[in-house]
């Protein structure tokens, strides 16, 4: 990592606890990952969940990617207001979220909307609310392939899903939604090896669903198994983490090439001890599910250790406490990116070091329009 990268120059017109975005690297990143791909950009479906900017989406379909991933309405509402040609919403629709779902794809008609299913009950109503709207619903099925977080297992209750959507005249069969995120070992030939032995009787039963299905597609995996989907023609890759990038990926999956493109900038603000600082950037404003240890890495400050957080203050334990004063800048990694951006409102937009913009995180709000 080159000397000082991060620094930025008009560091007094960013305000603290708050993330830094660097274009460069943001550009390189959406470039890097095309590349990995032969720049076949149908290949791809980026996760909208780590960004959840209108503006990275528009770098994103500037790039010439035109299909996206999400968990939310709000998500998936700011892609199609840049101009996304599809969007899949990968979390099964349940509530008023399915009326707020047919209103979002009433609203759009230039984009083309999906969802994911993985049970009878979940599709009788969806089938009844399309066909009360009068519109046909693109649907993928949701398959538990290992992780056992959401979706149906390949077996006899599939075959069952799969024979009611036949008679589901609101359903468009779209394919298969395939999440591995539970494998992300850090020695890629391991990752890889599980990865596609957890998929060996789903790509078998799918093949046998394409014969009735030629069009079908399956959507596979996340950053995690990025490098290992994109070797199979076949598989619409969901990367999402790798556009912003975060330390606790870079540790572990060491075969990808990403650079850190959102950064968090946080102050000193009290000396209480020897030995002791204490800055500004609290669990509000880094991701905290993971131990202490684990939230954030700081990249211009050495031999430290970070003691504990409250809500708005972080404690640090320091070698050479004297050389640090009140009012320093630290910059940090954090460890899980896409949680921390969902803490904040906006980012400060660094090109060649220096400030020149501010991007709001609009999707952080659960409910924007629809």
């Amino acid at each position: 990592m080159e000397h000082n990268w991060y620094a930025i120059q008009n560091i007094e017109t960013v305000d603290s606890p708050s993330v830094a975005l660097y274009l460069e690297h943001l550009s390189y990143n959406i470039n890097e990952m095309i590349s990995l791909v032969d720049g076949k950009t149908e290949r791809l479906m980026p996760h909208i969940k780590t960004n959840k900017m209108p503006r990275v989406m528009e770098k994103l379909l500037a790039s010439g990617i035109s299909s996206f991933k999400s968990s939310t309405i709000s998500e998936a509402e700011i892609a199609a207001e840049a101009g996304a040609a599809s969007v899949l919403i990968a979390h099964q629709l349940v509530g008023p979220k399915i009326d707020r779902f047919i209103n979002l794809v009433t609203h759009f008609p230039n984009t083309q909307f999906s969802t994911i299913l993985d049970n009878d009950d979940s599709a009788e109503l969806l089938n009844q609310k399309a066909l009360a709207a009068g519109m046909t619903i693109n649907i993928y099925i949701d398959i538990n392939n290992g992780m056992d977080r959401s979706g149906i297992k390949i077996g006899n209750g599939l075959d069952d899903l799969m024979a009611f959507l036949n008679t589901c005249k609101g359903l468009n069969f779209k394919g298969f939604h395939v999440y591995d995120g539970h494998l992300r070992d850090p020695d890629f030939p391991e990752r890889n090896t599980k990865i596609e032995k957890s998929l060996e009787v789903v790509t078998t039963y799918f093949k046998a669903v394409q014969e009735k299905f030629p069009d079908a597609q399956m959507i596979c995996g996340g950053t995690p198994s990025f490098t290992s989907h994109l070797k199979e023609d076949n598989r619409i890759t969901s990367p999402g983490t790798c556009v912003l990038w975060d330390w606790g990926y870079g540790e572990k999956l060491t075969e990808q090439r990403f650079k850190h493109a959102a950064l968090l900038v946080t102050r000193i603000i009290s000396k209480p001890t020897e030995g002791i600082i204490t800055v500004d950037l609290g669990h509000k404003s880094v991701s905290a599910e993971n131990p202490i240890g684990k939230r954030v890495k700081f990249l211009n400050l050495e031999g430290y250790e970070l003691l504990s957080q409250s809500e708005e203050h972080g404690v640090i334990k320091v070698n050479d406490w004297e050389k640090y004063k009140v009012g320093d800048v630290l910059y940090g990694i954090p460890y899980h990116i896409c949680p921390t951006i969902n803490l904040h409102d906006e980012v400060s937009v660094i090109e060649n070091g220096k400030k020149v913009d501010t991007w709001a995180i609009t999707a952080r709000k659960r409910k924007l329009n629809f």
